[in-house]
């Protein structure tokens, strides 16, 4: 599963290797309301991405690390918060997670490590055999993340299986979805962990099984 982690937007995208390629499991985008307090945004991020991974049930998780400068320090601090509960929400349910930068993904998907956004869409639509261009770049970002983590662990890059990943975005509840017909949808679900009301922390569970999807 990979994470492009962010206050405003943060996406996710869950991809399974089989026999005989790999498909898009799960995507989207989980969004927070700029008006409200850090604390809820924080607490509503947490909740969305701890129920995906409940939901989904991925081997390892792999979240952009920071980049080495930002023109604005405020915006390092911020997405440092949102790593960080992205971090709490894989250990209290036992999942590995790995930090690659951005520029390695790029590299790993585009063969340029300063490509730019459209680059990598264009360049994950590809790979993976998306009969539509990943939008917004928050989710090609996401895929990008995890096809790159899936390639280090298995020491194969992807490739997909054709025909089984079409689909639309639409939006619902703060979460934009892609594809619609994705197996075990997390749009239900995100609907409730948007909400900021309720504790960010909850009883730990057992550890996920490692043979599962990236």
């Amino acid at each position: 599963m990979g994470v492009d982690p962010g206050l405003v937007a943060t996406g996710f995208g869950v991809l399974e290797a089989g026999a005989d390629g790999v498909t898009v499991r799960d995507a989207g985008v989980i969004s927070t309301t700029t008006g409200q307090p850090l604390e809820a945004r924080l607490n509503a991020l947490h909740r969305a991405v701890h129920r995906i991974i409940e939901l989904q049930r991925p081997g390892l998780l792999v979240v952009e690390d920071l980049y080495t400068e930002y023109k604005f320090p405020r915006t390092a601090i911020l997405m440092g918060h949102a790593r960080g509960v992205i971090y709490l929400a894989a250990r209290q349910l036992g999942v590995a997670v790995v930090a690659l930068a951005p520029s390695e993904v790029k590299r790993a998907m585009t063969g340029n490590g300063a490509a730019g956004k459209a680059q990598v869409q264009r360049a994950v639509q590809t790979v993976l055999g998306l009969k539509e261009l990943p939008r917004p770049s928050h989710v090609a970002d996401a895929l990008g993340l995890a096809a790159t983590g899936m390639s280090r662990v298995t020491g194969r890059f992807p490739t997909a299986v054709s025909g089984r990943t079409s689909g639309s975005f639409f939006s619902a509840a703060g979460a934009r979805k892609w594809p619609p017909h994705s197996p075990r949808s997390a749009v239900e679900p995100v609907r409730s962990a948007v909400d900021p009301v309720g504790p960010a922390v909850g009883p730990g569970r057992p550890a996920v099984n490692p043979e599962l999807p990236a």
